[in-house]
Order: structure tokens, then sequence, then C-alpha cells
């Protein structure tokens, strides 16, 4: 199993394959073990859900997609980029968009 590590819950990321291609997205999930992301408004399903009643009714929800078809939306240069790792000079190890060169937080 291994862990996504680039892309975080929160990140917003832009699809670069698939039908939903061009589309913008907030990160809702991760699923480390298949290495899919769920992305709001992205890969939407009807699903038949049923109330208390029985009554059957359809909803949308988002599926997952898999981690290389998406990427990161640079924040300054709104262009997809991948993301690298450097350390500050508190020590700390942080994420930069590579585009750019800025830090995210």
């Amino acid at each position: 199993m291994k862990k996504i590590k680039k892309i975080k819950r929160g990140d917003t990321v832009i699809v670069i394959s698939g039908r939903e291609k061009g589309k913008i997205g907030k990160v809702l999930s991760l699923l480390h073990d298949t290495q899919q992301v769920i992305v709001e408004g992205i890969n939407l399903r009807k699903r038949v859900v049923k109330d208390n009643q029985g009554k059957v009714t359809f909803a949308k929800t988002e599926f997952p997609i898999h981690v290389s078809n998406v990427m990161f939306l640079d924040p300054k240069e709104k262009v997809g980029t991948r993301i690298g790792f450097t350390i500050d000079e508190k020590g700390k190890k942080v994420r930069i968009a590579k585009k750019s060169k800025t830090e995210l937080i």
C-alpha cells in the first residue's frame, strides 16, 4: 500500500485526463489503498437512495478518480503544476509549487 504524499485533503486540483478533463475542484478525501482521490463536483454519478418509508430517489455523488489523472493547481499561476519539497529556514520540510516556486500551506 503506497501513501499519497503530494496531494492533501483541501487542495485545489485540475483534472488532466478523462471525460472531466479541464475541470477544477477541491479534494474531499484520499483513498490511499487504491491511489484515488474524491474531488468536489468531479466524476458525478447517480446513486439510488431509499428513505425510511422505502421511497426511492436518485442522488448525485462524487466517485473517486485515480491520483495520476489530477494535478495540483498553482495558486499564483492558475495552471497545473507538480509539487516538490524543500527545507525552509527553520529546518522544516515544506511543499512548494514547481512552476512558481511558491511555498504551499
